[in-house]
């Protein structure tokens, strides 16, 4: 054996020696890994085989390996598919529409915390906030339709204003409107959180300091606040891009109704449809997986122009 290939062969058993000792040193935090790890692979990966049936004419009777192999039969179905510019179309804007005007949100309500003293005041306005997070998507729904009915409180303003109602949940126009003002107003408090966090490990010798150089707010937060979270917003962007296919399936349907289906009829609601409802499993299983592909493609190509952008810095 030459030195180097020796050399490398000692490196290889150096370092997998110190994992070993690694992990006898550090058993008990494997141990509690093991529960979460276990659950990660029996509900996401071990499911991944299932996946196989997008390019099978599945048949529960002949099971996923008996079923006739047809290739991407159903994904071409999918692609020239009269439904399918409209349910992409339908599914990318309104992922892309609620980035752009969510992401800013949480980040706005966190610098406005980090400026309020009184930890009282500060206390009672993050519960305020954070309360909407955990009201169901269906009580959700339910308080739309109610508020924004032909008799709604808000309809009677608008009836007072303009002399007729306005039929929200029934014309297309208003569904994304509806549907990104109300996803707002539900997570924007809580996913400030993390955004808060980062700012309380901020000095406040920084801002005093910056305070008697002369500096007025809008500086304070541009040279110091927003740096502090600048790469936890790259990562939770990196993050909600890569998933801008994947909108919520729930909140979709229930707002959905036969007059606004042009505009509410996404990707999700597509899928469930024609799978649970039609019982055409290998077609469903195909638009999904193209609608996974779609997002991991996003995922890699968003984090290699924020790493570009943020000195190398991004997810991975």
């Amino acid at each position: 054996m030459e030195p180097s290939q020796q050399d490398a062969v000692l490196r290889r058993r150096n370092s997998t020696g110190r994992w070993i000792e690694f992990i006898k040193k550090n058993y008990f935090l494997y141990v509690l890994l093991a529960p979460a790890l276990l659950l990660t692979i029996i509900f996401k990966y071990v499911p991944m085989y299932g996946a196989i049936i997008a390019f099978k004419d599945f048949s529960p009777i002949k099971g996923i390996l008996g079923s006739e192999w047809v290739g991407l039969k159903h994904f071409e179905k999918f692609l020239s598919s009269p439904n399918f510019d409209v349910i992409f179309m339908n599914t990318l804007k309104l992922s892309f529409f609620g980035l752009i005007f969510s992401f800013p949100v949480p980040i706005l309500l966190a610098l406005m915390l980090n400026q309020l003293r009184k930890a009282a005041v500060k206390k009672n306005i993050q519960l305020f906030l954070y309360a909407p997070n955990f009201i169901s998507v269906v009580v959700i729904v339910g308080m739309l339709f109610i508020f924004l009915s032909p008799t709604g409180p808000i309809n009677q303003l608008v009836i007072w204003l303009t002399g007729k109602p306005v039929m929200f949940m029934s014309q297309p126009e208003y569904f994304r409107f509806i549907y990104i003002l109300s996803d707002i107003w539900q997570s924007a408090g809580w996913a400030s959180i993390i955004y808060v966090a980062a700012l309380a490990n901020v000095d406040p010798e920084l801002h005093n300091a910056a305070s008697l150089d002369g500096a007025n707010l809008l500086q304070r937060i541009r040279n110091i606040d927003l740096p502090t979270i600048k790469p936890i917003m790259a990562i939770v962007f990196i993050l909600a891009a890569g998933g801008i296919m994947s909108i919520g399936f729930e909140k979709a349907y229930l707002m959905q109704t036969s007059m606004n289906l042009p505009a509410s009829e996404i990707i999700a609601t597509y899928v469930y449809k024609v799978g649970l409802q039609s019982g055409d499993y290998a077609y469903s299983a195909a638009v999904g997986l193209f609608n996974s592909i779609i997002n991991v493609i996003l995922l890699v190509t968003v984090n290699f122009i924020v790493k570009k952008l943020n000195e190398g810095e991004g997810l991975y």
